[in-house]
C-alpha cells in the first residue's frame, strides 16, 4: 500500500450576516465541511474565539482526528498479534496554547484508550501494540507535537 493518497475537502462559510467582515464582531464563524458523498459537518470556531460552542471547531477535530487514527491503527496492530479487541473507547484530550500574538499552537495530546480484550493472555500484546499503532498513525506522525498514551486494558 504504498503511493500517495490524495484527499479533498470542501469548506464553506456560511457566516455572512448581510455585512460580511465588516467588523470583527460582524460575522459569524459558521462553516460546513462537506466530503463527497458523506454527511455535511458543521463547524465553528471554539467559543473563546468568537465561535459556536454547539459545532465542531479546528481543534476539536485535530483531536478527533488523533484518536480515530490511533484506534483503527491499533485494531491492525491487535489483528497482526493475535489479540481480539471487544471494546474500545478513548477520552482524548489535547492542550493549545495562545501566544500572544493571535496565533498559537498544540503543545500536547493525551489519548486514554480504555481496551477490552477477549481474554488475559492478550493483556501483554495489547498494551504493546500502542507502540506499533503510534509509529503508523499518519495523522500522529503529521504533527509537531507530543501525543502521549495512557492505555488501560480490561478482559471481558
Amino acid at each position: 500500500m504504498n503511493g500517495e493518497h490524495h484527499y479533498r475537502l470542501r469548506s464553506t462559510w456560511t457566516g455572512d450576516r448581510g455585512t460580511g467582515t465588516s467588523g470583527y464582531r460582524e460575522y459569524d464563524r459558521a462553516v460546513t465541511l462537506e466530503v463527497d458523498g458523506k454527511p455535511a459537518i458543521a463547524a465553528s470556531a471554539d467559543k473563546p474565539f468568537r465561535g459556536d460552542p454547539a459545532k465542531w471547531n479546528p481543534e476539536e477535530l485535530l483531536l478527533a482526528a488523533l484518536s480515530e487514527c490511533h484506534l483503527l491503527s491499533y485494531l491492525h496492530a491487535c489483528v497482526t498479534t493475535g489479540v481480539v479487541v471487544t471494546g474500545y473507547e478513548d477520552d482524548a484530550s489535547g492542550t493549545l496554547q495562545e501566544d500572544g500574538n493571535s496565533g498559537g499552537a498544540f503543545t500536547e495530546v493525551t489519548l486514554r484508550p480504555r481496551v477490552r480484550v477477549a481474554d488475559e493472555s492478550m493483556v501483554e500484546a495489547a498494551l504493546a501494540a500502542h507502540k506499533q499503532a503510534r509509529e503508523w498513525c499518519f495523522i500522529a506522525n503529521s504533527v509537531n507535537f507530543p501525543v502521549h498514551h495512557e492505555p488501560e486494558v480490561t478482559v471481558g
